[in-house]
């Protein structure tokens, strides 16, 4: 019979297995991937998941922290050191639909497909927060259009959400077109001379 510290040991190595296929298959398909396929890849069974991180919410609350918070916290906080307010907020949409078009587990988070998730709500609520702050910022320095409002960001950062987690991804340089339009479409009369 395997000794107690063998057994931990295999917990050990099946936990970090679990959280480094889970990691790849959020990265690739976002936060709703079956567990099987999580499971198929860490080389256990879909029973051993539950055990270890107590189903889907305990293993997306595992990885969250790596897959997504640290690289949108990131974005935030390099948004703030920009000194000129447009190119702050041009920086932080650029840098927001990236992380939207790179990782599909993003989009689920800003969906809130998992409002039981602790973990999940809170970088929506600190996500929140930031838009706020810097469209504030960018308004008292007219680089954005009178009009747009926080609500505006939200809402257009969800809809592209949706059209990426459920329509037909486009290639890169297109979206990456559609960007430049977006931004063009925003901005307030500051950053007229910034345009392309």
């Amino acid at each position: 019979m395997p000794s107690g510290s063998r057994l931990r040991a295999d917990a050990r190595r099946n936990s970090e297995q679990i959280r480094s296929a889970a990691i790849g298959a959020f990265q690739g398909q976002g936060l709703t991937v079956p567990l099987e396929t999580v499971a198929k890849a860490a080389g256990v069974s879909k029973a051993t998941i539950f055990n270890r991180f107590g189903g889907r919410i305990g293993l997306i609350e595992a990885v969250i922290e790596e897959l997504v918070a640290s690289e949108l916290f990131a974005v935030i906080d390099r948004a703030r050191a920009i000194d000129d307010v447009g190119e702050r907020i041009k920086y932080y949409v650029t840098a927001l639909r990236d992380l939207q078009y790179r990782q599909p587990a993003f989009n689920d988070v800003l969906l809130q497909t998992y409002p039981h998730s602790a973990q999940l709500m809170e970088i929506c609520r600190a996500g929140s927060q930031a838009n706020e702050e810097l469209v504030a910022a960018a308004q008292a320095g007219d680089a954005l259009r009178p009009e747009f409002t926080a609500g505006d960001l939200h809402a257009l950062v969800l809809d592209n959400a949706l059209a990426l987690k459920h329509g037909k991804r486009p290639p890169r340089d297109d979206y990456d077109r559609r960007t430049i339009y977006l931004l063009d479409g925003i901005r307030g009369p500051s950053a007229a001379s910034g345009r392309r």
